[in-house]
């Protein structure tokens, strides 16, 4: 039997491709990034192949097997990822209120240099969109508790076990050289670099904020499930280091549900249901940091920020508009760009500096999201009783 050390694990990979690919990226000439950048390209591709798979491998066969308890479960689920993202985007919005106006933001953007054009191209397009996937997941395991389909849930959870060996086999092995990559164009195109002093101060501000609304996420489902939040939390810096590399839920999906595998205190059916259904629906971290950076924005372009009733319409369209940006590195903010210029009232220049901004600090807000996802599945199955060892029900399904 392999004895696992530090080195051989996953999160030291991470890191060395986080740093090789900071160097490679700096010593590179345009025939080496662009090399670089359609490898990153390919893989990103085929991740993103994957994910829609992954959905339809987890949360079917998890429906299915909740059974009566389904319908119930999604709902709490659906309303918990919606509290908590209008949660975060309100505190965000308070920290705001109080801090941006005595800072000393500088409103100029430093440029970077152009990745150039591959002339080597391969598109990997998915089976199906992300948002397809998760909503097809949902209609076919209901569809098969009502029939109540033996062959179907024998075929899902045959399913599952294909699944589980892709993730395993395939995007685990791949990660650490995807992360690579991602850091050596961004190290090339000078945005970790030239960039960031300019935010520096807001982007800390958020870091900071990301923390503080994990811990109050995790408190939370310790108290409710009532038992150590960190029996979840401990096994999640795998996850939190993929989404930093990644800057997609997406994409870490693969890692996240393997870090919560690990724990003991989640009930193994809402764990399998309740993560990748979170990866897609529970974006606290990227909203938090949206909301901060347009009051941001705004105190730059306009010297004031938005106003309160506009701010509060935003937050509560927001947690609703961002279920469309997993998958999309900077989704986010893409996806609320109707919301920027109709509620708020942003020109271009606004939107531009927006994105840019915010693609400074995409991959922490991305690894909030994923990291918090796991406190929202021990919420929901210390609601439900779920909780492994507890009673026989849970006994008999771990």
């Amino acid at each position: 039997m392999k004895k696992n050390n530090f080195f051989n694990s996953l999160v030291f990979k991470l890191i060395l491709g986080i740093i090789i690919g900071i160097f490679v990226g700096r010593i590179s000439n345009e025939g080496a990034i662009v090399a670089i950048d359609s490898v990153k390209r390919i893989i990103g591709d085929l991740i993103g192949y994957i994910v829609p798979l992954i959905i339809l491998g987890f949360i079917t066969p998890a429906i299915v097997s909740l059974k009566e308890s389904a319908g119930k479960i999604l709902s709490v689920t659906l309303v918990i990822c919606y509290l908590s993202t209008v949660g975060a985007a309100t505190m965000s919005f308070l920290a705001g209120k109080a801090i941006i106006p005595k800072l000393n933001i500088a409103s100029n953007v430093g440029g970077g240099n152009a990745i150039p054009e591959s002339i080597f191209k391969l598109s990997i397009d998915p089976i199906m969109p992300v948002m397809t996937a998760l909503v097809t997941s949902i209609l076919f395991g209901i569809a098969v508790i009502v029939t109540n389909s033996e062959t179907w849930e024998k075929m899902l959870i045959e399913l599952n076990k294909i699944v589980l060996s892709i993730v395993n086999n395939v995007v685990i092995k791949i990660l650490p050289v995807y992360i690579a990559t991602t850091f050596a164009v961004l190290s090339y195109e000078g945005v970790i670099i030239s960039e960031l002093p300019v935010f520096l101060k807001i982007i800390l501000i958020v870091i900071v904020g990301h923390f503080i609304w994990m811990t109050v996420m995790y408190s939370l489902a310790g108290l409710i499930s009532k038992t150590n939040p960190k029996e979840v939390f401990k096994h999640y810096l795998p996850a939190y280091l993929t989404a930093v590399g990644t800057m997609s839920s997406a994409a870490t999906l693969p890692v996240a549900i393997e870090c919560a595998r690990k724990s003991s205190t989640l009930d193994p059916k809402i764990r399998d249901f309740g993560i990748p259904l979170c990866s897609n629906t529970h974006l606290c971290g990227s909203v938090l940091t949206e909301v901060f950076f347009v009051m941001t924005v705004s105190q730059i372009l306009t010297g004031q920020l938005p106003e309160t009733a506009n701010m509060i319409v935003f937050i509560l369209l927001l947690g609703i508009f961002a279920i469309a940006a997993p998958g999309v590195p900077g989704g986010t903010v893409v996806a609320s760009l109707g919301l920027i210029t109709s509620v708020l009232g942003f020109n271009d220049t606004g939107t531009a500096l927006m994105l840019s901004i915010f693609a400074l600090q995409d991959s922490f807000g991305t690894a909030c999201n994923v990291t918090t996802d796991g406190a929202v599945a021990l919420m929901v199955t210390g609601i439900f009783d779920k909780v492994p060892g507890r009673n026989k029900e849970s006994i008999a399904n771990k």
